[in-house]
């Protein structure tokens, strides 16, 4: 059911259901009509065929003598007979009267209605071909008719007389078509649902490609344009999209290049004030200045490596997570840093290598800096791989795990300007992780200490 429900909250989903309920509705009523129109063309060719019989017995009527028209008068010819004189009547008809008045040849039709059919097959004989001999709801052989039809008028002949006649139509069988065919109607509803499925395919397409589009643009800003192919309205899309990425590719690449111009310029002078400090004969302050001087610098060099981490371009390479994890655990303890490597995964992963190994090397120091140790575990979770780095740290209150991402946001308790922490490690390393399509989040371990999740996607 869920699956179900989601497929129709999206758009090719709606798409879809209104099509196959557009073209169900549109086919049942064109079904529906022509059906109609159908019926209307047989009444309409019934009554053509019973002005044609009452045609035919006018011209008999007009071309036989005195004792052949007497006659036919008292035989009758088919579907026209003379009536009683007291022949009971129901409602004018007009509309026969008309078609009577327009075609009839010889002869004028006045005071024209419908009869009871019982007026005009009273004298039929009985027996085959009789209109007595069955009843009007059948044919005899299980298949419905449409009942007979009665009309009596007064005829008035060219070469002079009144005619007082019947007009009557037989019965006949109905056609076993019917308007809402079940079969039709399932042909329809599977050829639609069909068709629906493939337009709406196709139209859900562009949109699920821009989304995914807009998606990796957050991770990659050098990314491959979207195509600009389909109707007008989707190239004008992807037009667009790619013309806002070159323009936010354009303003990073400003950026990055404005902030390696002040961080060029300021060496400059910063490297003649610590000449200049070197001579300040009190020893501890000069060594305070110049602790300050190296601070600066390096949050001069990171903020520069957090605008670049945003805007690196590097290929994407598939490689043996725990070798590149090795590597990087074996130079941390080179470095005397206590850092263990607890737990292999053995899996591969497509990264960016350089963007994964300074994001690692972030994360691994934090942690040895400010929870004294770090121990690396990577596992399979899925079809992601997670990698944790716990430290043996006081942890951090629950309202600052996110908060200590944002740039230069440092905690005052155990991350302060005296352990050399500038604010900017952990936002690039959870920009660099976005790069790799992954997720960086800070937990607190239930037995002590603070826990960076790493979660990168599997190959």
């Amino acid at each position: 059911m869920k699956a179900i429900r989601a497929f129709f909250e999206s758009m090719t989903g709606r798409v879809f259901l209104i099509l196959v309920l557009g073209i169900g509705v549109a086919g049942s009523s064109a079904l529906f009509l022509t059906d109609a129109w159908r019926r209307a063309d047989l009444d309409r060719a019934r009554l053509e065929r019973a002005i044609d019989r009452m045609q035919g017995f006018v011209t008999l009527i007009g071309r036989a003598d005195e004792t052949q028209r007497v006659e036919l008068l008292q035989r009758g010819s088919e579907g026209v007979r003379v009536a009683a004189i007291d022949a009971a009547t129901k409602a004018p008809d007009p509309r026969l009267e008309k078609l009577l008045n327009t075609q009839l040849i010889g002869g004028a039709v006045s005071k024209l209605a419908s009869a009871d059919p019982a007026v005009c097959f009273a004298s039929r004989p009985r027996g085959p071909g009789g209109g007595s001999g069955r009843g009007f709801g059948g044919d005899g052989r299980g298949r419905q008719t449409r009942p007979p039809g009665c009309w009596v008028m007064d005829l008035a002949l060219a070469r002079g007389g009144t005619l007082h006649l019947t007009l009557d139509i037989p019965p006949s069988p109905i056609s076993d078509s019917r308007a809402f065919d079940p079969v039709f109607l399932a042909v329809l509803t599977a050829a639609s649902a069909l068709l629906a499925f493939v337009l709406a395919a196709m139209t859900g397409s562009p949109l699920r490609n821009l989304a995914e589009a807009a998606r990796n643009l957050g991770r990659d800003l050098n990314r491959e344009p979207l195509a600009e192919t389909g109707p007008r309205e989707v190239r004008a899309a992807a037009q667009a999209f790619n013309a806002m990425q070159l323009r936010l590719r354009q303003n990073m690449a400003e950026r990055t290049q404005m902030l390696a111009a002040i961080t060029h310029d300021l060496q400059t002078p910063l490297t003649r004030l610590r000449l200049r400090l070197e001579k300040v004969k009190d020893e501890a302050l000069r060594d305070q200045l110049i602790g300050d001087l190296t601070a600066t610098q390096a949050l001069i060099r990171e903020g520069l490596d957090l605008a670049r981490s945003a805007d690196r371009d590097e290929p994407t390479v598939t490689l043996d997570l725990d070798s590149l994890l090795e590597s990087i655990i074996e130079d941390e303890a080179s470095a005397g840093r206590d850092v263990t490597f607890v737990q292999r995964c053995g899996r591969d992963v497509a990264v960016q290598t350089q963007a994964l190994k300074r994001c690692l090397l972030n994360l691994i120091d934090n942690a040895v800096v400010y929870g004294n140790k770090a121990e690396v575990s990577a596992a399979p979770e899925g079809q992601n791989i997670v990698i944790r780095i716990r430290d043996q740290g006081p942890g951090i209150p629950p309202d600052q795990l996110e908060a200590v991402f944002e740039p230069l946001v440092r905690l005052e308790g155990s991350r302060s300007r005296e352990t050399g922490g500038s604010g900017l490690g952990l936002s690039i390393a959870r920009r660099l992780a976005e790069k790799n399509g992954g997720t960086l989040v800070l937990t607190n371990h239930p037995y002590g200490g603070c826990e960076a999740v790493l979660t990168l996607p599997g190959t």
